[in-house]
């Protein structure tokens, strides 16, 4: 490390009544530094960030000593820490949609947040709010200031938090996950805004990640953590380079990546788009779409979702889908399973059309298909055992009941990986990957044919999703369903896809076989996607674009 240095964190240790979760650890981050903390969850990294504010959640308590420039926080009350949060260290948290107030408009709430750090008028604290917009890159900052949160994407959403936490000049910027839920375009913006802040600002940075990409991206030394110790402190070339511990290894050993030549090898024939030139060896498809176009009508307007996308899914075929948030990724998938009504061209699920059928005749057909939703944590009921959650659908299709349903579900559990006892569980007893582990149980439960995992990954540690797509692999295998698999994660696709099929503002630009499409793109768009997906490794990873001349410096910042 290089340079005054502005975190010290000593011996840290959290406890949770006789509980310990964090254990005397050992963090420091200079002026201008970017440190990543990365570990599994539980490992202590999101505690080890909210105790530089002082913001541990309700029954937790510190010891050691964790000094923020010359100030010692461990101890201090919070009316000492209260001048400090927004002006000496700020936070942007993992979740926009729940770090802004729904029914406030955004101006509003960057104003509150000016007026609370120092005495500004109202008019004054408007004109930095718009500032501070234009600065995160929001379109039209002199308009969109006076928005609502739910008017924004979620690039967008994101940009206003990092806004937020910015309108107090903090020294030190806390990333929690900020770039996790974010398609790898706006990722990458995201984090192209965040160095070149640092750089205007000299801010220093503490990026907590699960992503070991955005890690060889942006950080400047790498804290590893596990079972909330320090396993590996490195700087990040040499941690990518020669990892000293066992577990980092383990982690790096589990990033899925792309071809090292992806979007750069022209010589091959790229892929066309349409239907993939690859002949279909079963004889009837699980899925064919021809000519699809979806309309949402919402307060009387209209808004095309898809427009013309054709495919063809086989048995035991995974097609993934791909593209930016609103591409229409989802609507496919759904449309796919009869949940939402096309406008025109055809949909054909085991030799049926869907048009025309009843809703007696859908219920039949769904019974050989299934969706796992990206949230599984809102799709599983937290006040139902597992067992009612999983054995759902074999109720519903009067297909099990009493001894055998319980048979059933307990198979189900053995063939995720899940003991037959957490039957008795509660969704709010297992970890993320264990809850993703159930609702892929409660998807197979009919032996579908169909399977629409949407975004089935996202949320997960790198060694988590190693293990779920492991277990995808294998369940594919012996249930032998077909798959369409929706993710903004390029390299998760590249590993669990046989095809992919690639989506942008509800158009199908290119499809084709994953290696072939991957390693040859046709499409500019789908080249810029690529571009976009931070190696997991710092000697490949691209450098930032200097955006320095094109976002201006806000006014009273540090340069």
């Amino acid at each position: 490390m290089t340079g005054e240095t502005l975190l010290d964190i000593r011996d840290l240790a959290v406890r949770f009544a006789a509980r310990t979760v964090v254990h005397g650890v050992d963090v420091q981050v200079a002026r201008g530094e970017t440190v990543a903390l990365v570990g599994e969850s539980g490992s202590g990294k999101s505690l080890t960030a909210r105790a530089v504010l002082g913001l541990l959640p309700a029954g937790a308590t510190a010891t050691g000593s964790i000094r923020l420039d010359d100030t010692e926080i461990i101890g201090a009350t919070d009316d000492d820490l209260r001048p400090l949060r927004g002006t000496r260290a700020a936070m942007v948290f993992q979740e926009p949609q729940t770090a802004l107030n729904p029914v406030r408009r955004i101006g509003s709430q960057i104003i509150e947040a000016l007026r609370a750090h120092r005495p500004i008028g109202r008019a004054q604290a408007r004109a930095r709010a718009i500032e501070l917009l234009d600065l995160v890159d929001i379109p039209e900052p002199d308009k969109r200031v006076d928005w609502y949160p739910h008017q924004l994407s979620g690039g967008q959403k994101q940009r206003v938090v990092i806004a937020l936490a910015l309108s107090g000049d903090p020294d030190l910027l806390i990333a929690d996950e900020p770039t996790t839920a974010l398609d790898v375009t706006v990722q990458a913006e995201i984090l192209r805004l965040l160095q070149d802040l640092q750089r205007r600002n000299n801010t220093a940075i503490l990026f907590i990640t699960h992503n070991l990409g955005v890690v060889a991206a942006i950080a400047d030394r790498v804290v590893v953590m596990r079972a909330g110790e320090v396993v590996e402190t490195q700087p990040v070339r040499e941690l990518f380079a020669n990892p000293r511990a066992e577990y980092t290894r383990e982690l790096l050993a589990a990033v899925p990546g792309l071809p090292e030549d992806a979007a750069e090898s022209v010589t091959s024939v790229p892929a066309s788009p349409g239907e993939s030139r690859e002949p279909v060896t079963e004889p009837e498809p699980v899925l064919r779409i021809r000519d699809l176009s979806v309309v949402y009508r919402r307060h009387g307007k209209q808004f095309q979702a898809l427009r013309d996308v054709s495919l063809t899914l086989a048995p035991r075929e995974v097609v993934g889908l791909v593209g930016e948030s609103g591409s229409g990724k989802s609507t496919l998938g759904r449309t796919a399973l009869g949940l939402v009504p096309a406008a025109a061209g055809e949909v054909v699920l085991q030799g049926v059309p869907l048009t025309g059928l009843s809703q007696r005749e859908l219920r039949g057909l769904r019974k050989h298909v299934a969706l796992v939703h990206q949230d599984v944590t809102a799709s599983l009921d937290p006040r139902r055992t597992l067992e009612d959650s999983i054995g759902e659908p074999l109720r519903v299709h009067r297909v099990a009941s009493g001894a055998l349903l319980r048979a059933k579900v307990g198979g189900l559990l053995e063939s995720v990986r899940l003991p037959r006892d957490y039957a008795t569980r509660r969704p709010g007893e297992l970890s993320g990957g264990q809850r993703q582990r159930v609702a892929l149980a409660r998807a197979l439960a009919l032996a579908p044919r169909l399977l629409v995992a949407d975004e089935p990954t996202s949320a997960l540690d790198v060694s988590v999703q190693a293990r779920v797509l492991e277990l995808f692999a294998d369940l594919r295998a012996e249930y032998g369903f077909a798959c369409l698999f929706i993710s903004h994660d390029l390299a998760v696709v590249h590993q669990v896809a046989d095809r992919v099929l690639v989506l942008r503002e509800g158009r199908m630009v290119e499809s084709g076989p994953v290696e072939t499409v991957f390693r040859a793109p046709n499409a500019e768009y789908t080249r810029r996607l690529l571009d976009a997906v931070p190696a997991p490794d710092p000697a490949r990873s691209r450098p930032a674009e200097d955006v320095s001349a094109r976002v201006p410096l806000v006014s009273g910042a540090r340069g």
